[in-house]
């Protein structure tokens, strides 16, 4: 697994840390594992619901994967909530997009927690081919504040759709 950072304008002492992992089960699927360690009694979890397309998942916690091909501006977005809700934009360029309420999409979710961690799995299907990824996830705790993860931060302002978040190749 690879770690994913803190954006320095957003600290917390509740999460210690969150790892992540991206594999291709076969060549037009992608499976992603997020841990992430940490108080969670301090976190704002979303309870489970029915697996479903919901939108602005980005306001609590969730885990988001942005998929491009390598060379084009065009790109996904899959945000997976730890409550089992997913949702998926498609990109034409930098923040130029639309939900995509497809519900053959349906990423299979799965999360385990306990009172220090909190695993989410999540695979979705991809385009074949080298891909530029960008990992990342938001955690909300219970005061409100917002942590950003990424396993690259652009310069400023979290970020995750700038082109500098794209920093993992998969073949």
């Amino acid at each position: 697994m690879i770690g994913l950072t803190c954006h320095p304008e957003t600290p917390t002492t509740a999460v210690h840390g969150i790892r992540a992992r991206v594999a291709r089960r076969r060549a037009d699927v992608l499976e992603v594992s997020y841990a992430l360690e940490g108080d969670l009694a301090k976190l704002v979890i979303p309870a489970p619901r029915p697996q479903r397309f919901a939108e602005r998942l980005w306001q609590h916690s969730c885990c988001e994967i942005f998929v491009a091909r390598s060379g084009e501006s065009a790109y996904r977005e899959f945000n997976f909530s730890p409550s089992g809700e997913w949702a998926a934009y498609a990109f034409s360029r930098y923040r130029e997009g639309v939900p995509v309420r497809d519900d053959a999409i349906n990423p299979a979710i799965a999360v385990r927690a306990s009172a220090r961690e909190l695993r989410l799995d999540a695979s979705v299907a991809c385009a074949p081919g080298k891909l530029q990824l960008a990992i990342s996830a938001v955690i909300e705790e219970a005061d409100g504040a917002r942590s950003y993860w990424a396993l690259r931060h652009a310069p400023g302002k979290p970020d995750f759709h700038h082109p500098d978040a794209f920093a993992l190749e998969l073949d």
